[in-house]
């Protein structure tokens, strides 16, 4: 879709605030008694009847210096995935919208957030690969948050904070290879109610002849008070902003001594991850 003659293609800044609010300020060369357009987040991938459920409208109001502004309060919940911004003008309709670009973007109330009690809500501005602006976004209670991760030897030890439960007791870690017949390590956790530590044994990992890639998921396994599991909490990174981790946290690889490589990673999703592959 292209923008009708006379019109700029609509950029938008960003502020992004730390409870998961976002205001968007475009600037797109209107006339004071112009109608105002409103904005459109669409949920990516969303189809048929479930489009209109999964699209969020922002109006947008003048500002004294002639721009329109959009606010995205933290109250309206967005589901856990990728928003597309889009531009749709009066009389026009939804199909009709234009994609959005994006101009400066404000993350700097991200860094370092402590959220608190509570679901977390984390939404991130960010520019796709064919120069658009998306929000990223999370919904996590509980949430597991990955921090530093160090090597001992063929130990790879990570260490986090949990945000809405307890670890309770006998509190583990899980180490998921994906699909029916995949196989499960599970390690102790130590750390207080607020913070878990863990060591994996990479070489565990790698039992036998690894012929293909293998990509590990970790889950936090709480523990209740009469020691049976509560549920498994997904270990990802996502207070910062950081939207896409896989290609910015680069960590080295160890050999397993089975002729394969064990490399710790995170997703596109920004979950931490081990990659298991054959040793060059």
């Amino acid at each position: 879709m292209t923008v009708s003659a006379g019109r700029r293609t609509p950029r938008a800044d960003c502020t992004a605030g730390p409870d998961g609010g976002i205001t968007f300020d475009l600037d797109l060369g209107r006339r004071e008694d112009e109608a105002a357009p409103e904005l459109l987040l669409r949920l990516r991938g969303a189809k048929g009847r479930g489009r209109e459920e999964n699209t969020v409208r922002l109006s947008l109001s003048p500002l004294r210096d002639g721009r329109l502004r959009a606010v995205l309060p933290q109250a309206v919940e967005l589901a856990e995935g990728r928003w597309d911004v889009h531009l749709r003008e009066p009389g026009a309709d939804d199909d009709g919208a234009v994609a959005v670009e994006p101009g400066i973007r404000d993350l700097r109330l991200l860094v370092d957030r402590a959220p608190g009690s509570g679901r977390i809500a984390v939404r991130i501005p960010y520019p796709t690969l064919d120069g658009r602006l998306a929000v990223r976004c999370w919904l996590r209670t509980p949430h597991a948050e990955a921090g530093p991760v160090t090597f001992d030897g063929s130990g790879m030890t990570v260490e986090g904070t949990l945000y809405g439960t307890g670890l309770g007791t006998d509190a583990r870690v899980e180490a998921r290879q994906p699909g029916p017949d995949g196989r499960v390590l599970r390690v102790p956790v130590t750390g207080e109610e607020a913070t878990f530590a863990f060591t994996l044994p990479l070489d565990r990992l790698a039992a036998g002849a690894v012929t293909a890639q293998q990509l590990w998921t970790l889950w936090l396994i709480l523990g209740t008070a009469d020691g049976e599991p509560a549920g498994g909490v997904r270990i990802s990174r996502i207070l910062d902003d950081v939207w896409d981790r896989k290609k910015i946290f680069v960590y080295p690889g160890r050999g397993t001594g089975e002729g394969s490589r064990a490399t710790p990673c995170y997703s596109t999703d920004n979950d931490l991850c081990v990659r298991i592959e054959p040793a060059p």
